[in-house]
């Protein structure tokens, strides 16, 4: 009967066995002890500079406030006092105690036992603590020691562990609030939804929803945008919707809400309709809404509508801010249009906003992805300017752009200037030297980070091991990888990738498929005697690397029983995979399994093609290369360079001389800029072998 009164379920039963809290075990609430001395103990222990600076300040403050509190009492005990209870607005009057006069309070209420028998004194405190900053931990102390907590209480503790982000711990306090029989209150409930939001826990935000529905909490504004927000973020937008049109009253975070809910599906259409009826409807949008339609066009690569956005901003009286210009930036990052996000950069110097880190370190991505050193120097001049230069994001993202561009000596010198230097600069200094095959700097960085009081993390080790492996440094890297688990890090599928693709990559296959097949091993020490490992399930880019080595040995045994783990494992459809599957059964002459698979796959593009037909080339079936050749072009999908290299060796087995004059046209019109070299080669030698002596000597010059 409770759990339909409330809405919820008992403590026990709630949703908290899901895997985002596999350590988590409901703390019970603890009687009040009468040791007064082991309670007082935080109270007590005042620390000395703090006692020196209050007194410094006002040297009576506190004993005049511990005198109040004295004469209260005495008021109480002798019946002059008609106050129900004399301590309490002690906190009402002083509503600006200091940290030190907070543990005076806390310490003589301690004294009188005045916490355990008087749950208001304790709740007072308890808020206190949590207003003054910095006394989280004392006030979850105090918290635990009281005998009942109100609504109040439990507020405050959420709201504070919600502002420092600590989700498990603010589903920790909820869960002892509904254990105590204490419910929420409609200010409360935002801030519950709030963390389920955060870490997409829909399930314990369907059963909020449930007990919002029961005390017609609905009508609540804040309460139903916090619900909009919850099922936006977890992906359920029609649930989103939904309580969203039985709103009695939207204000524009309801609106904005929903417009940023279709822009994260990538439902342009439907979040510019949400717009024009936000606007339709009376409700001005505001700075955050026009940044949700602006980053929403950005996100899904709508560049320049994302644009015209912001100057229809200003039309309409609402001035872009830094906030919406790095949105747009930022978005153009993520989908690849680096050009485009330099373009907008640089029409935001036009405007009064001025970059910041934010807007620094995406354009200077886009910088080390086009390798533009020019414009690169200029925004480096820019954070000098502006005095950016010391944010240790901007000064992580120069390095890896003036490594990105070859220019070790800048990389140098851009972190030889900062100030302090974190793991983020390190990690980039790191990865620079690994980049250029350097791996002595790396390993000395490394030694010398570790010198300076910076403890290493996965990204680290990560990027060490994967140039270790590439480089063929297979004791290196197995002593750096016990180095790795001597620090307490878990060996994830990122660690093994690295390694697994680095040992292909140097010809080292089959120490790479010895170690695919042991990162699946249960608990053995396979690796480290003292220290074994958990088996790690292989994903989609092992399986690849392991492939590919099966495809240099020529093992089609193993191969197959990584075909059958990869259909196991539903990988089946997954591009990547599918071509090293072709490439295996190709090069182990295994033809007929080759091509079941090529045709298996359902988007083929022009590395599978490629695959296929070399495949055949390499199984002596040039005519069939040809044939699939000109399947590829009915299937409109266009040849690369690659694949003329592959192609023209064929004519020249077959003396297909038509067949290759039309692929000398073909690449003379493509004007490809790489691999140049290595065509000029493969058609000499196709003319040479078709007995076109004349022209083989033609082709003389790179094309």
């Amino acid at each position: 009967m409770a759990i339909l009164q409330t809405g919820f379920l008992p403590y026990n039963h709630l949703v908290f066995t899901d895997n985002f809290f596999p350590n988590f075990t409901p703390q019970k609430t603890k009687l009040f002890s009468k040791n007064l001395n082991n309670e007082a103990s935080t109270a007590r222990n005042l620390q000395l500079k703090r006692r020196a600076l209050l007194t410094k300040k006002n040297p009576h403050s506190h004993l005049d406030l511990v005198a109040d509190i004295k004469r209260r009492n005495c008021d109480y005990e002798f019946g002059k006092s008609e106050e129900s209870d004399p301590f309490s607005s002690i906190f009402e009057s002083n509503s600006r105690l200091w940290c030190y006069n907070c543990k005076q309070v806390h310490g003589y209420f301690v004294k009188l036992g005045g916490v355990g028998w008087n749950s208001l004194i304790g709740s007072k405190i308890a808020v206190f603590y949590l207003r003054s900053g910095g006394l989280l931990g004392d006030a979850r102390k105090m918290f635990d020691e009281m005998t009942e907590r109100s609504v109040e209480v439990y507020a405050a503790l959420i709201g504070s562990y919600c502002r420092c982000e600590k989700w498990v711990e603010v589903f920790s306090v909820f869960g002892l609030m509904v254990f105590d029989g204490v419910l929420p209150d409609r200010f409360l409930v935002p801030r519950i939804l709030k963390a389920c939001s955060a870490v997409k826990l829909e399930r314990i935000g369907r059963m909020i929803h449930g007990y919002v529905v029961r005390r017609e909490f609905g009508s609540d504004v804040f309460v139903s945008n916090a619900l909009i927000d919850v099922y936006a973020n977890c992906g359920n937008l029609g649930y989103a919707r939904s309580v969203f049109d039985v709103m009695r009253e939207r204000d524009v975070v309801s609106w904005t809400a929903l417009v940023s809910a279709y822009m994260d599906e990538g439902l342009i259409c439907e979040a510019e309709d949400t717009f024009q009826s936000m606007e339709i409807s009376g409700v001005k949008p505001d700075l955050i809404s026009w940044n949700a339609l602006v980053s929403g066009y950005a996100r899904n690569g709508e560049v320049h509508r994302s644009v015209c956005c912001l100057e229809e901003m200003q039309v309409n009286g609402v001035m872009p801010k830094v906030t919406s210009w790095n949105a747009v930036i930022s978005g153009c990052v993520y989908n690849g249009c680096y050009e485009d996000a330099l373009v907008v950069f640089c029409k935001m110097l036009r405007f009064p906003e001025r970059p910041n880190a934010v807007t620094i370190v995406s354009s200077l991505s886009s910088c080390a992805r086009l390798e533009d050193l020019k414009i690169g120097k200029a925004i480096h001049g820019y954070t000098l300017k502006r005095e950016l230069h010391r944010n240790e994001h901007v000064v992580g993202s120069l390095v890896d752009m003036y490594s990105k561009c070859a220019r070790n000596d800048c990389v140098e010198k851009v972190f030889l200037t900062a100030g302090t230097k974190n793991i983020v600069m390190w990690n980039e200094m790191i990865a620079s030297s690994v980049n250029v095959g350097k791996m002595d700097s790396a390993l000395q960085l490394f030694k010398t980070m570790q010198n300076d009081g910076i403890r290493p993390d996965e990204f680290t080790y990560n990027t060490l091991l994967a140039g270790l492996a590439r480089n063929g440094y297979k004791n290196e890297a197995y002593a750096l990888l016990a180095d790795m688990v001597s620090t307490n890090l878990q060996l994830d599928v990122v660690t093994f990738n690295v390694l697994i693709n680095g040992f292909q990559q140097a010809g080292l296959s089959r120490e790479a498929l010895k170690l695919f097949r042991n990162m699946q091993l249960p608990t053995k020490g396979w690796l480290f005697d003292r220290r074994p490992h958990l088996s790690v399930r292989p994903n989609v880019v092992s399986t690849t690397g392991s492939l590919a080595a099966c495809a240099d040995l020529l093992q089609l045994q193993q191969g197959k029983e990584i075909h059958g783990y990869v259909i196991k494992n539903g990988f089946e459809d997954n591009i990547f995979v599918q071509c090293a599957l072709v490439d295996v059964y190709a090069k182990c002459h295994d033809i007929g399994s080759a091509t079941k698979v090529f045709w298996n796959i359902k988007d083929r593009n022009t590395i599978t093609w490629n695959t296929m037909i070399s495949g055949f080339i390499k199984n002596s079936q040039p005519e069939k290369a040809l044939e699939y050749f000109c399947e590829m072009l009915r299937e409109s999908i266009e040849p690369t360079s690659i694949t003329f290299m592959t192609l023209v060796p064929a004519c020249g087995e077959m003396e297909a001389l038509n067949v290759g004059k039309q692929c000398h046209c073909y690449i003379l019109k493509s004007l490809f800029s790489e691999h140049k070299n290595a065509l000029v080669g493969a058609l000499r030698n196709m003319y040479e072998k078709c007995n076109c002596t004349e022209d083989a000597r033609l082709i003389c010059d790179p094309i």
